[in-house]
């Protein structure tokens, strides 16, 4: 089942933004926002069969415009850093708008695609799905080539988000889109993430310089606080003398899944919180995902909904992707989509219950 309703009106052109719920036989419901195609809910029940939100957002349109963060949207052209805001593809040095910290170029720019109206097409059925499209012109944020995006968010019967991705080009250019849903499993108002138990299938992470743009390194995580290869509490470690560490103020970098790329989604990540036994297990093709702990959460005049301060550390992300800034990294695994080319990937979240 879909629903449609209006969520508010864009102040700078009066343009009125709908959400759209979908529902399935088992009762688990995600909303999905026009504006930047954002998550603003996924509610599924805990070990008591309680229904939560498990991902923080906003009461309002005017929070989402205001209150940055990326907080559920859709980010693009490219998600990540791209180091020095500039790439060079076939001769050509492109420029892009520096908009984190005057100096690397994020999620897309000023205005990346987690800022724009989303087209939606609701298409229901045993497993609704919703099917969001976008232009983004040639010269796009300083980006070559037109380029049509299609996100297809589908709530599958086993109570899994499904986002499959797909874009073309008419020019060469880098393309790496995402999500960036801010998980709390224990529900958007339940406090710190320190409890939740993560494992991430990952031999590897890329260290970060001290505005957080990669080195290009490829480090093992063996050894460091950065090895979730067996189960641990993402509190264990987060306060651990460490380079990275202290740069993010937490965690907040790519980790390289072991064999890389892969044809078909498969298990990377298990999420767990033993408070409210929820939990989630990430499927994806890509060859990494950026683990962020929510380091910099805490802007008192956007409070998630119901009025519920955010808080460091109160959310986690999981952004499946590529390898970050890729295109000014030769040795890392290609992103730029050619004409007649497609762009594809395919991240699901599936949620359940541990006793």
């Amino acid at each position: 089942m879909i629903t449609r309703h209006e969520f508010g009106v864009l102040e700078q052109d009066g343009k009125m933004v709908h959400n759209y719920t979908m529902k399935n036989a088992t009762g688990m419901t995600v909303t999905i926002s026009e504006y930047g195609g954002t998550i603003v809910e996924i509610k599924v029940p805990d070990k008591f069969g309680r229904q939560t939100n498990v991902v923080c957002g906003f009461d309002s349109l005017r929070d989402y415009v205001l209150g940055g963060c990326y907080v559920g949207a859709l980010v693009g052209r490219t998600s990540n850093r791209i180091g020095n805001a500039k790439f060079v593809l076939d001769g050509k040095e492109y420029k892009l708008y520096p908009n984190w910290k005057g100096v690397s170029s994020l999620h897309g720019g000023k205005v990346g695609y987690s800022c724009r109206i989303w087209s939606v097409k609701p298409v229901d059925g045993d497993e609704p799905k919703l099917i969001l499209t976008l232009h983004s012109d040639d010269g796009d944020e300083g980006y070559p080539g037109n380029l049509d995006v299609t996100v297809t968010y589908t709530l599958l019967a086993g109570n899994a988000l499904s986002i499959h991705y797909e874009a073309v080009t008419d020019k060469r250019t880098p393309v790496e889109l995402t999500n960036h849903a801010y998980f709390n499993l224990g529900g958007y108002a339940s406090g710190p993430i320190y409890d939740h138990v993560l494992q991430i299938e990952a031999d590897a992470y890329l260290p970060v310089d001290k505005d957080l743009s990669i080195t290009g390194e490829l480090r093992p995580v063996a050894g460091t606080p950065f090895d979730f290869r067996e189960p641990k509490a993402i509190g264990r470690d987060i306060h651990e003398e460490n380079e990275d560490l202290a740069i993010g103020m937490g965690y907040d970098n790519a980790f390289v899944f072991t064999g890389g790329a892969t044809p078909e989604p498969i298990l990377r990540v298990i999420a767990f919180d033993p408070n409210s036994g929820r939990m989630m297990k990430v499927f994806t093709d890509q060859p990494a995902i950026q683990f962020y702990s929510g380091n910099m959460l805490g802007d008192p005049d956007y409070p998630f909904q119901g009025g519920y301060p955010q808080t460091k550390h109160h959310a986690f992300c999981l952004e499946a992707e590529a390898l970050p800034d890729s295109v000014n990294h030769p040795d890392f695994p290609n992103t730029i989509l050619n004409p007649g080319e497609t762009y594809r990937q395919t991240t699901i979240y599936q949620f359940s219950v541990k006793q």
